[in-house]
């Protein structure tokens, strides 16, 4: 549990489904981390306050304590700047591989803080690596239409679309 560094530690017994519009089957099912199992993802959309980060560590944590997953969550401005640490630092790949070993990775707040273009560049290639191996669940308060002001190019934008919602 330590090691998948969740900001506070969540479950779905605490989350107020009647004062929310969120599909309680559907986070219930979600919950169940069978989507991990094929390497799928999960994006989780709305505006500030509204549970997705809440939403998003309540599987994870379950996922650890019930069915012995790995399990990592980042702040995505967070990992974004630790993958340009890595990358000025010349050790590029290895925030990669250790990713690679989870069974899900937790990406909080996509867009809620900007980040440079090489920024969004280097997201895109971590989201490239995982896809098909690790699940990624990620939360957003942008529209995917809005994407496109992470990643700074629409090709970018429309792949890391496609690899986040296979």
């Amino acid at each position: 549990m330590t090691s998948a560094r969740f900001p506070v530690h969540r479950d779905l017994a605490g989350f107020d489904f009647d004062a929310s519009v969120v599909d309680q089957k559907l986070i219930q099912q979600l919950a169940t981390l069978e989507f991990t199992e094929a390497a799928h993802n999960a994006v989780l959309v709305g505006g500030p306050g509204t549970g997705k980060t809440h939403l998003a560590t309540a599987p994870g944590v379950s996922g650890i304590t019930r069915r012995g997953k790995r399990v990592r969550f980042y702040s995505t401005v967070d990992l974004v700047n630790a993958l340009e640490q890595e990358k000025a630092q010349g050790k590029a790949g290895r925030i990669a591989s250790g990713l690679l070993r989870m069974d899900m990775v937790i990406l909080d707040e996509l867009g809620y803080l900007p980040f440079s273009q090489a920024g969004g560049a280097l997201l895109f290639h971590l989201l490239s690596k995982l896809y098909e191996h690790t699940s990624v669940v990620i939360t957003t308060n942008l529209d995917f239409a809005e994407w496109s002001t992470v990643f700074g190019d629409a090709k970018m934008t429309t792949a890391s679309l496609t690899t986040a919602t296979s």
